[in-house]
């Protein structure tokens, strides 16, 4: 039996909404983004991670993210999972107190990234963060971004600590992914990449903390459906129409082409602030076509019903 069996299904990987000019943030948008993602019915939302562009945020700024997140999260009945990594196992910890004070339902701790730390140092550090705030801990394990993984071995030594509920696996790795499901049955395992989702729902995964459902997040949150229900033709289904869109999504670094094709669907999310910068032309275009195609791709396998604005299912 799972840990906390609510880390399940389709979280959001939500963008930061900003002003136009990048200078601020807009709570106003933020209010809209989080009322889609809960009518696309998705269990919750990750603020201030990769997607959200947490390397730019100020202090201020993260609390009034988190806060006003968690704030619209509870009138929606949906979770907010905050981001609280750093590579500074001290400022790890005072962000880890700071979402506990701030409302949100669990932290998602990224690798210690440039520093590249061996087995003992990730062990550490994040127990040291687990220590820190009575907060349900999700380890994010993205060897890409980070420059360092962590081992099924050193994941399951993490284990042992009552407070270290999931971890979000960003490796592409199914036989990590199994290994982990193996080593650690009462962990809840998220891929942390989109086209990875079923793969790794197959060995023992139990959802997503999907980028795609930031655009379609009934059709993620389908998908998810479709294999806690044993569903798996049904989520295979789910899995090859959605396939090509979420390839898409990262033609360029994330989040720079979810952003363009909000803003060219007038979910526009403002600026990308630099080190990052706006897409291509050609990568936008290139994602509202596979969103399409993604759309009109199931009725051509099955039938899609509606049922209710956050749900849709295979008939």
């Amino acid at each position: 039996m799972l840990r906390n069996p609510r880390l399940t299904g389709c979280f959001t990987a939500i963008t930061s909404p900003f002003t136009r000019d990048g200078h601020a943030l807009d709570l106003a948008r933020l209010a809209e983004q989080i009322a889609f993602q809960a009518a696309g019915g998705v269990t919750g939302i990750v603020v201030s991670g990769t997607t959200g562009e947490s390397p730019t945020l100020s202090e201020a700024e993260y609390d009034q993210l988190v806060s006003a997140a968690v704030e619209q999260a509870r009138k929606h009945n949906i979770l907010v999972i905050a981001g609280t990594g750093s590579n500074s196992t001290h400022h790890a910890i005072e962000l880890q107190k700071r979402a506990k004070k701030l409302g949100a339902h669990a932290a998602l701790s990224v690798n210690p990234y440039y520093n590249k730390p061996g087995q003992e140092g990730l062990y550490r550090h994040f127990m040291a963060q687990a220590d820190a705030a009575d907060l349900p801990v999700v380890l994010y394990n993205i060897p890409g971004r980070t420059g360092v993984a962590l081992n099924p071995e050193t994941i399951e030594r993490l284990a042992a600590h009552p407070s270290i509920h999931a971890v979000k696996e960003a490796t592409g790795s199914t036989d990590s992914c199994s290994e982990i499901v193996l080593r650690c049955p009462d962990l809840a395992v998220l891929s942390g990449d989109d086209s990875m989702t079923l793969p790794f729902a197959s060995v023992g995964a139990v959802g997503v903390v999907s980028v795609a459902s930031n655009l379609l997040p009934a059709e993620v949150t389908a998908l998810c459906r479709a294999f806690l229900d044993n569903d798996w033709a049904g989520a295979r289904l789910w899995h090859q129409a959605l396939f090509n869109f979420c390839r898409t999504l990262f033609a360029e670094t994330n989040p720079i082409p979810v952003k363009g094709a909000m803003a060219k669907l007038g979910r526009d999310s403002g600026a990308m602030r630099l080190p990052m910068t706006e897409a291509k032309p050609e990568t936008v275009a290139r994602v509202l076509s596979a969103m399409e195609l993604a759309r009109t791709g199931l009725p051509s396998r099955g039938t899609v019903e509606s049922v209710g604005p956050s749900r849709t299912r295979l008939v």
